[in-house]
């Protein structure tokens, strides 16, 4: 990134990242810690069972397994922060139908304000992309 305060939010929503995939760990390891045997065939997850027993390992919904593949850096911070945002809005439309699928008050609770930071995130990438593109706009003087 061109300039400091590019950096700084990068390196800000990127540890804030990190910590949501320890919360979203956390909610996966409450649910399924004591779950009987059974409950864990009837929600089809024997497979996940077999291969980790009730230990986190991350995959998506489908149990495809989570790979630095699904980030994506061009090189150019104008398209990288367009990614960023596209990223953003892509975990706010994830966290809201998990919500959907809840049925528990407090796991709600905890996907609401995950997606609320989301938010915030996607509106942090959008001013750090406008200052972007004042420093490159601007006229340099050697």
């Amino acid at each position: 990134m061109p300039i400091p305060q590019a950096k700084g939010v990068l390196t800000d929503i990127g540890t804030e990242e990190l910590a949501h995939m320890e919360i979203v760990a956390t909610l996966v390891y409450n649910l399924i810690k004591d779950a009987p045997l059974e409950e864990i065939k009837r929600a089809g997850l024997d497979g996940y069972y077999a291969d980790h027993d009730r230990a986190l390992y991350f995959v998506n919904a489908e149990g495809a397994p989570w790979t630095a593949a699904y980030i994506q850096s061009k090189g150019d911070p104008v398209t990288d922060l367009h990614e960023n945002m596209a990223a953003e809005q892509k975990a706010r439309s994830t966290y809201e139908y998990l919500i959907q699928l809840s049925d528990d008050p407090d796991v709600s609770d905890t996907l609401k304000f995950l997606r609320e930071r989301e938010v915030v995130h996607f509106q942090r990438f959008g001013e750090t992309l406008n200052l972007v593109h004042e420093y490159l706009e601007r006229k340099k003087y050697y």
